[in-house]
C-alpha cells in the first residue's frame, strides 16, 4: 500500500457523520413522535365524544348532544391528518369514521340533510366508512320503532337503510384505498334481516287486527 494511501478497512478518510446531520435526524424523529402522540390522543378524546353522543341521540334524541363539538373536533382531525400526518393516518381512521357516524345519525334524527364530507371536513375514504357504519344505527332505530308497535316509523326506516345502503354499494375501489368491502357486505346483510323483521312485524300486525285468522303475509 502507498504511503498516505486510505486504507480501505479505515473508515477515518470519511470522517463519519457531522454532528449537525445527526441532531436534525433526532429532531425529525422527536418532532414525530410528537405528531403522532397528538393524533393518537386527539383520536382518542374524539371516539370517545362520538361514542357517548351516539349513545345520548339513541337515549334521548338529538337535543344538547354536544354534536356540535363532534363536528369541531372531527375537522381538527381530520385537517392536522392531511397537513401533518405523514402516513400516521392509520392512528385516526376509528376515530373520523365515528366522528362521521355520530354526525350522520345527528342530522337523521333531526330530519335535516346528511353533511357530505366537504360538510365535514374530512377525507370521502373515511367518510364512506362512517356512512357504512351508519347503518346499523338506523337498524337500531327500526328495531326500536317495532317495539313501540311504530309500523310506519319503523318502514321510514328501512326505507332510509335500502337508500343509503345503496348508495355506499355504488363505490367500488381497492382495498389499498380504504377498506370498504366489509363496510358493503355487512350493510347488504343488515338491510335483509331488517327487512325481513319489517314484514314480519306486519303479517302479525295484520293478524292481530284480523283476529288471528288465516293472513297472507
Amino acid at each position: 500500500m502507498t504511503s498516505g494511501s486510505p486504507s480501505s478497512a479505515d473508515p477515518a478518510g470519511s470522517g463519519g457523520l457531522p454532528e449537525s446531520t445527526l441532531a436534525a435526524i433526532e429532531e425529525h424523529l422527536r418532532q414525530r413522535e410528537g405528531r403522532r402522540e397528538e393524533l393518537a390522543q386527539r383520536a382518542r378524546r374524539l371516539r370517545r365524544r362520538a361514542q357517548s353522543t351516539m349513545t345520548h341521540l339513541h337515549a334521548a334524541g338529538p337535543a344538547s348532544t354536544g354534536v356540535d363539538e363532534v363536528r369541531r373536533e372531527l375537522a381538527e382531525l381530520a385537517d392536522l391528518v392531511r397537513r401533518d400526518g405523514r402516513g400516521d393516518e392509520g392512528l385516526v381512521t376509528d376515530a373520523l369514521q365515528e366522528g362521521v357516524e355520530a354526525s350522520l345519525l345527528d342530522a337523521i334524527l333531526r330530519s335535516r340533510p346528511l353533511p357530505g364530507p366537504a360538510d365535514l371536513g374530512v377525507d370521502p375514504e373515511p367518510y364512506l366508512l362512517g356512512l357504512g357504519d351508519v347503518i346499523g344505527e338506523v337498524r337500531r332505530l327500526v328495531l326500536d320503532r317495532l317495539g313501540r308497535d311504530d309500523l310506519g316509523g319503523a318502514a321510514a326506516g328501512l326505507t332510509l337503510m335500502e337508500t343509503l345502503t345503496h348508495s355506499l354499494l355504488r363505490f367500488d375501489t381497492t382495498r389499498a384505498i380504504v377498506q370498504l368491502k366489509p363496510k358493503q357486505d355487512t350493510a347488504r346483510a343488515l338491510l335483509e334481516r331488517t327487512r325481513g323483521e319489517v314484514v314480519m312485524a306486519r303479517f302479525l300486525a295484520r293478524a292481530r287486527s284480523d283476529g288471528g285468522g288465516a293472513v297472507r303475509p
